[in-house]
């Protein structure tokens, strides 16, 4: 799971006016420099404005904001004023003629942005706002770890620092009065995951000072006048406001958070799922064919998986097979160190062949590392965090009970997460040439959980699996996302009925089960978005494959896919057929070519 996902579903609040842009044109003014140029000036201008009112953003996509003593207006207010100014930005860019700039870097940094304009209008009627209680990526684990990334050092710095955090209470105050006004307007999290966050804050607050990541900037600088201070600030300001929130979440909120699962059960709620469907995987599926489509996939997932356990185990029934893996005794760990280190030996595996299957390789480092103590047991799963250039990639992996976990899984997830999944596809991202950089401070899942869906399976052509369990397992899940997140939002499947179809693949102790129940709950939609992105990869390389034949190039196929970043799916295809097409007339002027000689 990438972290940045979640952050652009968090972070979507902003009070901005609306230049005086025109937006009737003369046709005679649209000219491919013309557009191009004014699609730069929108870019420039929407990646300021996010920046100047969200410089959280910028430090987890690996950008660096102008300044360092800014936090996000979560008011209703700002929120509201988001909305008119997404509205008129919208506006503009659908008045451009993007067939104008077809093949050029600014048709990128349109798609992009009309992609995330047209998914943040829609999701507007969520009021995600409202109900923002999060235990996969809430604001209160966030800022901690915003709060090791806050630079440090010198004079200027050290005042930037205080006045940021300075602002934390009352945000956390402003979180309050939030969930109260939904309240009463119609909107709650569900029950149990308000009692995952309520554990996550309990176990935030019992962690000394001094070891705190709310206190990092005070122990990452030399200046002890400043060290006091700003510790002080966190005792004495910071902390009694976490208790402040975990007290009302406790005794107000708990009592009238809604029992139901399913989104459904907040007003606008079926409006609210399609539109957070449409965002997370970036095509246009109702709720149903997605569910569809998830059963036929993991309907032909089965019958590879039973070919697989035949020959492995001799075994040619589904659920014999997966039982078979759970009593495998290869299959698991005897520590927490040896996961830690099974992980760590399957990323620099993995990092080693990737030249074999890509054109371009970034050199760029990535890490693994466990959660915060405080966060294991809480429902976080594995996930990665963007690096920088300076600062590596981190793959931040759960080692809460290693004896329940499965090797064959951990290699899985790694594959996905690192090598070649979201680690190679963000360092390309962040090394293209001539991208606007307004495209890092944008995620789609879509493409993004999709290519780490596509690499799962790439990892196994590769050969990149030590473990006989790690390639059926990884065939034994895929798409029931697809299946169980409209079942328990759009059908209202209980907990019982989503465990039981998750329980089938094999691919999670009871425990998880129960974690991913709430990670889809307080997430909607965004489960569909790994299959529904690797299936249209998936389709893309065939279609390739199809039209090429010969001249077919695995390696210049995985650079045309990651060339562009995470390009929502529906411009990801037409970049692709339009690859195609310049693939094949090349082939027939060659063949002409050679006739004539």
């Amino acid at each position: 799971m990438m972290l940045l996902a979640v952050l652009v579903c968090f972070l979507t609040a902003m009070a901005i006016a609306v230049p005086a842009f025109s937006q009737e044109r003369d046709a005679a003014e649209m000219t491919p420099e013309r557009e191009a140029a004014r699609v730069s000036s929108l870019a420039r201008l929407y990646y300021k404005n996010l920046l100047k009112h969200n410089p959280e953003l910028a430090y987890f996509a690996g950008l660096e904001p102008e300044r360092h003593d800014g936090m996000l207006d979560n008011s209703p207010r700002s929120i509201n004023d988001f909305v008119g100014y997404q509205g008129w930005m919208l506006r503009e860019l659908r008045s451009m003629n993007s067939e104008l700039i077809e093949g050029r870097v600014a048709w990128i940094t349109y798609a992009y942005m009309l992609e995330d304009l047209t998914a943040r209008s829609r999701l507007h009627v969520c009021q995600n706002h409202l109900w923002n209680v999060n235990q996969m990526g809430g604001w209160h684990t966030l800022y901690p770890r915003l709060a090791e990334m806050q630079p440090v050092g010198d004079v200027i710095l050290r005042q930037t620092a205080l006045i940021r955090w300075r602002k934390f209470p009352a945000f956390i105050d402003q979180e309050i009065q939030n969930l109260m006004l939904g309240l009463r307007r119609g909107y709650s999290a569900p029950k149990t995951v308000v009692r995952r966050v309520i554990d996550q804050v309990n176990g935030l607050l019992e962690i000394p000072l001094e070891e705190s990541q709310l206190t990092s900037p005070a122990r990452r600088d030399d200046d002890e006048a400043f060290a006091d201070e700003f510790t002080t600030l966190v005792a004495d300001e910071i902390m009694p406001a976490y208790v402040r929130y975990r007290d009302f979440l406790e005794n107000e909120y708990l009592p009238l958070a809604r029992e139901e699962l399913s989104v459904l059960k907040n007003k606008d709620g079926r409006e609210c799922y399609e539109a957070s469907l449409r965002a997370y995987t970036t095509l246009e599926r109702t709720p149903e064919e997605v569910f569809e489509l998830g059963q036929r996939t993991v309907a032909g997932n089965r019958e590879q998986v039973i070919a697989l356990g035949t020959e492995v185990y001799g075994l040619s029934d589904f659920t014999a097979i997966i039982e078979q893996i759970k009593d495998d005794e290869s299959d698991k760990f005897g520590s927490a160190d040896e996961v830690m280190q099974f992980a760590v030996s399957a990323v620099d595996r993995s990092r080693v062949a990737m030249p074999e299957w890509f054109g371009n390789v970034p050199n760029s480092r990535a890490v693994v590392e466990p959660y915060p103590e405080y966060q294991e047991g809480t429902g976080m799963s594995a996930r990665y965090e963007p690096g920088d250039g300076t600062r590596p990639g981190v793959y931040r992996i759960p080692l809460y009970q290693p004896e329940n976990q499965s090797k064959g899984r951990v290699e899985t997830t790694a594959f996905h997460e690192v090598w070649p999944g979201h680690h190679l596809q963000v360092a390309i991202a962040q090394s293209i040439p001539g991208l606007h950089e307004l495209t890092q401070l944008l995620w789609f899942s879509g493409m993004g959980e999709g290519w780490a869906r596509y690499s799962e399976a790439l990892a196994a052509e590769a050969g990149l699996y030590s473990t006989r369990t790690g390639p059926i397992l990884r065939l034994a899940w895929p798409a029931r996302g697809m299946v169980v997140d409209p079942g328990i939002h759009i059908f209202e499947w209980t907990r019982e009925q989503a465990t039981e179809f998750m329980g089938e693949s094999g691919r999670m102790t009871e425990k998880q089960l129960d974690d991913m129940v709430d990670r889809i709950a307080i997430l909607p939609g965004q489960l569909t978005a790994y299959d529904s992105g690797g299936l249209e990869i998936m389709a893309l390389r065939a279609l390739a494959e199809a039209e090429l034949g010969e001249s077919f190039d695995i390696r210049v196929f995985h650079d045309r896919v990651l060339e562009n970043g995470t390009l929502p799916l529906t411009a990801l295809r037409v970049h692709i057929e339009r690859w195609i097409g310049r693939e094949q007339a090349l082939m027939a002027a060659e063949l002409e070519a050679v006739e004539e000689d």
